[in-house]
């Protein structure tokens, strides 16, 4: 798969449409010829903007100072956008790259479009002829745990995972339903159980997944921290467990997250909810399944946490983000 196609693909999973085509761009001839010399490009319109692509050639070093200032000089030549597009990018390469406000696309990783992604978020949102269906957040939770804790392309016996995460007997059956219709699996028989055959490695099934796939948080409300500390099953959540995982800096007040039914038990204990982030305050996410899919770890786990921050316009967030996924032994 070429790099146009990748990116036409990697579109249509996050903006949930069909992709827009990467198109030859005849403006280019128009470049210096050194400009010309440093990239292949393409062309494509997104919310009624056209944008030209300046696609990293292969086997090729190009330098990120470089790189800005050919961006830049492109644009102005062409009077158009430019987005540096490029297969992969080291967490220090991205985050150098954003704090210059470069637009950049690595496909399957991350889009970043400072002047672009608001506009886009809401075209494609009222473009879309009906809202795309999505997994139950208890087949969500499934799939992350399989995700994390089970090895690549193997045979999954989702019962067992059900009845540690606190789910039904009937929930496995409704969870591969939906699994084997969205294509992210394959119906097996293991003597008289049924299971289900993962056939991608767990990164393409992440991806695949993506556009199905939503925030588990419900709603975030304050209430006093030393309470909230005492309760079982919490996890730090939001920036708080962004920072636990990468250089984010620590928030001023610490976020946790659990589910609807320990939120009811808490509130059973007399813990109250506070109006806002006053002294000693905490944020609580009430998520829609739970928030421990790793044994005794302090955070909830690394896709969730990616799924529930991925919307937040702070570049600084992004790149957190973006050093996060780098961390995942798919």
């Amino acid at each position: 798969m070429t790099i146009k196609q990748q990116i036409e693909r990697y579109l249509e999973d996050v903006l949930g449409t069909v992709a827009p085509g990467v198109e030859p761009c005849a403006q280019a001839a128009l470049l210096p010829y050194y400009l010309q010399e440093a990239f292949d490009y393409g062309q494509l319109t997104l919310a009624g903007q056209h944008i030209v692509l300046a696609l990293k050639k292969e086997a090729t070093q190009q330098a990120l100072r470089d790189v800005r200032v050919q961006v830049t000089r492109i644009g102005e030549a062409l009077g158009l956008p430019v987005v540096y597009c490029l297969p992969t990018l080291a967490s220090y390469e991205r985050r150098n790259l954003i704090e210059q406000k470069v637009p950049f696309i690595v496909p399957g990783n991350q889009m970043y479009l400072p002047d672009l992604g608001i506009d886009l978020r809401e075209h494609f949102r009222q473009s879309k002829p009906e809202p795309r269906q999505s997994l139950s957040p208890s087949t969500q939770a499934l799939l992350i745990w399989h995700l994390i804790n089970r090895p690549a392309q193997d045979e999954w016996l989702p019962g067992a995972d059900a009845s540690a995460l606190g789910y039904t007997p009937m929930t496995p059956s409704r969870a591969m339903r939906e699994l084997v219709q969205a294509g992210l699996a394959e119906p097996m028989a293991a003597g008289r159980s049924k299971g289900l055959r993962m056939v991608q490695t767990r990164q393409e099934i992440w991806q695949q997944a993506l556009p199905l796939l939503r925030t588990p948080v419900k709603r975030s409300l304050w209430v006093r921290e030393q309470a909230l500390l005492a309760l079982a099953g919490v996890r730090l959540a939001g920036l708080s467990a962004l920072s636990e995982r990468t250089m984010l800096a620590r928030p001023r007040e610490a976020t946790f997250a659990m589910t609807t039914g320990q939120w009811q038990q808490a509130l059973g204990q007399g813990i109250q909810e506070v109006p806002g982030p006053d002294t000693g305050a905490c944020q609580l996410e009430i998520w829609a399944y739970s928030p421990a899919m790793e044994a005794n770890a302090k955070t909830v786990d690394a896709l969730s946490l990616w799924l529930s921050l991925k919307d937040s316009a702070d570049d600084r967030v992004q790149m957190a983000l973006g050093e996060l996924l780098e961390q995942i032994r798919w």
